[in-house]
């Protein structure tokens, strides 16, 4: 999902432009619109969290080789996220709840996890699909 891909966007920004790893094809779409989502992620006022459910679906694409990271997943999703002061959302029983009430608007599962995440936490989502806006999910680009 773009989402998660957001997720690598937001890593590979932190790194000097002199030391950022060779860009990666599905990397290179996904840029927000101006420099908006960077300051809202900079901002210490805001909490920046990130779903598990884009640990998951990250761990299965590299698995699979689809898709190569910056650094080693065990390290992107645990130490530098921690520098990025990001924290993981973990999935709970009440995303699960939410996400058997949600109607088939997208089906990425990934992406319906996000959504229910989202909604049960009153959080926005920072990405580029249209189908969040179906749910009602607070959403910037």
């Amino acid at each position: 999902s773009t989402e998660t891909l957001c997720c690598l966007w937001i890593y590979r920004l932190s790194i000097p432009h002199s030391q950022r790893p060779e860009s990666r094809s599905k990397l290179r779409g996904i840029k927000p619109n101006g420099n908006e989502a960077r300051k809202l992620i900079e901002d210490e006022d805001n909490i920046c969290l990130i779903s598990m459910a884009s640990g998951w679906e990250l761990a299965i694409k590299v698995g699979l080789g689809k898709l190569q990271t910056p650094v080693p997943l065990r390290y992107l999703f645990t130490e530098e996220l921690e520098r990025l002061h990001f924290t993981v959302l973990p999935i709970e029983a009440r995303h699960l709840h939410r996400l058997l009430d949600l109607p088939l608007h997208h089906r990425d599962p990934f992406d319906r996890m996000i959504v229910a995440q989202a909604l049960s936490e009153g959080f926005t989502v920072i990405g580029n699909d249209e189908a969040f806006d179906a749910y009602g999910v607070q959403r910037f680009w």
